[in-house]
């Protein structure tokens, strides 16, 4: 396994980052510790998981394999919160009331004393900056959180941060979760030359777009049985599952057969050597998914 440094940080992750989506969804908890030991005895070192996957229930899959193995302290444990909780009017967003009960949650549901990375999952443009950044440097401070993250910020807002963050002597953001993959390429238009210039790590989610890489779907043919396309992660409107993207299937297979890999594995071997790309987060439903994923 090849690591890598997470952005302007001493800290080295595996070029494989493991996302923990499905757990409690489409993985049982038996499933999930299975891929967690497999994941770690294949060298991946990099766990990504959040508040909002199955509220809480992935959470609680990943501390509780975590403790049964004993390897906690192995792994660079990565969650995220913002993204709405509960019912209430302050059950989402950064700010200083709902970030520090949800990192008290975080927490409790990982069985650990403190988060290695903290993603700021969705942006939230009501809540000051001067008070997301100070309530993570507090967090930080305690021991709770060790670096700081964003996902899905636009670079204009994570410049903002960044100027703050310098201004004020608070924790600067190391790494940002954008969707990236060969169907969807429009971080390259700015997101990763600003974070190559500015040393943020570039963990992106979404490396199959939702299955359309996965070589299932097939341009005029009916889906497996069993496999019915959803739109997963991305609620801005881009759609994947469009004509423009079969073409680029069947156009992508021949090249991968004759390397003699999946279509899958293909484009997740594409994504990680691209330029300014940290480790790419998968999130298989089985080891067998894992596996695949490993040998890309």
């Amino acid at each position: 396994m090849e690591y890598r440094q997470l952005g302007r940080t001493g800290t080295r992750v595996s070029k494989l980052c493991l996302g923990t989506m499905n757990f409690g969804g489409r993985t049982e908890e038996d499933e999930a510790h299975r891929i967690i030991d497999t994941a770690i005895d294949g060298g991946i070192n990099f766990i990504d998981t959040a508040d909002v996957y199955g509220r809480g229930v992935s959470e609680e899959f990943t501390g509780r394999a975590l403790q049964a193995n004993g390897k906690r302290d192995q792994v660079v444990l990565a969650t995220k919160a913002v993204a709405r909780m509960g019912d209430g009017p302050n059950d989402q967003g950064a700010s200083r009331y709902h970030l520090t009960r949800a990192v008290e949650d975080c927490l409790r549901r990982l069985q650990t004393d403190r988060i290695d990375l903290f993603y700021l999952h969705i942006t939230d443009i009501t809540t000051p900056l001067d008070e997301i950044l100070d309530t993570l440097d507090v967090l930080v401070k305690q021991g709770k959180i060790l670096y700081i993250g964003t996902s899905k910020w636009p670079v204009p807002l994570f410049m903002e941060l960044l100027t703050m963050a310098e201004k004020h002597g608070w924790p600067r953001t190391v790494a940002e979760q954008p969707p990236y993959n060969l169907t969807d390429r429009r971080i390259e238009w700015e997101l990763v030359w600003a974070c190559m210039r500015h040393g943020i790590a570039i963990v992106p989610f979404g490396p199959l777009a939702g299955g359309i890489l996965s070589g299932v779907y097939r341009k005029g043919q009916t889906p497996p049985e069993g496999h019915h396309f959803k739109e997963v992660g991305q609620r801005d409107g881009h759609n994947r599952y469009t004509e423009a993207s079969m073409d680029l299937v069947e156009k992508l297979i021949p090249l991968a057969e004759a390397r003699g890999c999946s279509l899958a594995e293909f484009s997740l071997a594409w994504l990680m050597q691209r330029p300014g790309i940290t480790s790419p987060v998968s999130g298989p439903r089985t080891v067998e998914h894992l596996r695949s994923c490993v040998a890309a």
